[in-house]
């Protein structure tokens, strides 16, 4: 096939089958491969020597648009394949349009499967993982160039352009803090611009909230582990989606997932949390009912950084509320919101000011 055209998955499939029977090797790697970088470079390089021919399947237009965010794709499915032809250790190209890669495994087979140091074979999507097992493929996990990365390469450019400071909020629930730090972002007293929400529900009325804003909005497939946890691959498309948005400071707002690493990492000191109790009372879930069953004078909401451990976080505000002799859990808790809705915006406006 001649240097600067796609290749189909056929063309690759019967490939496969030659080098079977020649006992030559089929290595695949996958990915965007929006802004070729130095760092691209050395690991394709990497992948090509474990075998006689390396396939590089990068994602459609539409895909990238739709892992990515708006933006993105910065080139052409067709100006990136003719790019990574240009490299002499790349062979063919190939291009698929659904999120995954499944379907480009699927079709050719390949005897070993890369992927770079930001994942592990744990955090690689569950069907793919699956996949991979099934059809008996290697995976080997290839090393990065520390600091090299598309997302960073427009971070450090975003950087020189000296575009507003950008917010990410994760939440889970019907978003009514969502709604007051979107409202003072509108309202130019953010100190920045809201410029992704997630979510880990589906349907979480959170997720309209952003729509009604104009903002992306995104829901995150938590996996299947239990306790609140996210799984090795919801974490990292986190990561990748808030990397992709060059993303400041990200505010968890009703967010009922655990976080842990390489989020903290990557976002340490520019990860805020709220929580309805004054800390270090009541972290965790149904801080409401445990002040009022404690007999409580006061409760409140504490904004905090978020760390590895549950609302540890070195504290950044509290806001107090009287609980009357009469009241429910969700009478205080609305009491409580009102203050939250106030404070929780002007603590993100401070923290923007020292990133």
């Amino acid at each position: 096939m001649p240097k600067g055209f796609i290749s189909s998955l056929e063309e690759i499939a019967s490939l496969r089958q030659e080098f079977e029977k020649s006992g030559k090797k089929l290595v695949l790697t996958n990915g965007a491969f929006d802004l070729l970088h130095v760092g691209h470079v050395r690991y394709l390089s990497e992948a090509a020597a474990l075998g006689d021919a390396l396939v590089v399947a990068i994602n459609g237009d539409d895909s990238v648009r739709e892992l990515k965010g708006p933006g993105r794709p910065i080139n052409s499915a067709e100006e990136r394949a003719e790019m990574l032809c240009a490299l002499h250790f790349v062979d063919h190209v190939v291009v698929f349009e659904d999120r995954r890669a499944s379907c480009v495994i699927e079709a050719i087979h390949p005897h070993i499967y890369t992927k770079g140091g930001d994942y592990t074979p744990d955090s690689l999507i569950d069907e793919e993982r699956a996949l991979l097992d099934r059809l008996g493929i290697e995976i080997r996990i290839l090393s990065l160039v520390p600091g090299k990365s598309t997302s960073a390469t427009l971070s450090d450019m975003a950087e020189a352009a000296d575009r507003p400071k950008r917010v990410a909020i994760l939440g889970s629930g019907t978003g009514s803090n969502a709604r007051s730090i979107l409202q003072a972002a509108a309202d130019g007293k953010l100190g920045g611009e809201v410029a992704l929400v997630m979510s880990d529900v589906s349907n979480a009325g959170i997720l309209d909230i952003a729509a009604e804003f104009g903002v992306p909005a995104i829901a995150i497939d938590p996996g299947t582990t239990k306790g609140g946890h996210l799984t090795d691959a919801a974490l990292k498309e986190i990561l990748d989606r808030l990397q992709a948005a060059s993303i400041d400071l990200v505010a968890l707002a009703g967010f009922t997932r655990i976080v842990r690493e390489p989020l903290l990492s990557a976002f340490a000191g520019k990860m805020l949390n709220l929580h309805p109790s004054l800390l270090p009372k009541y972290p965790g879930l149904h801080a409401c009912i445990k002040a009022i069953d404690s007999g409580d004078a006061e409760s409140g909401c504490t904004i905090h950084l978020v760390d590895a451990g549950v609302d540890t976080g070195e504290i950044l505000r509290q806001e107090r509320v009287p609980i009357q002799p009469d009241d429910t859990p969700a009478a205080l808790q609305a009491r409580i919101q009102t203050k939250e809705h106030v404070a929780y915006p002007k603590v993100i406006s401070e923290r923007l000011k020292s990133i």
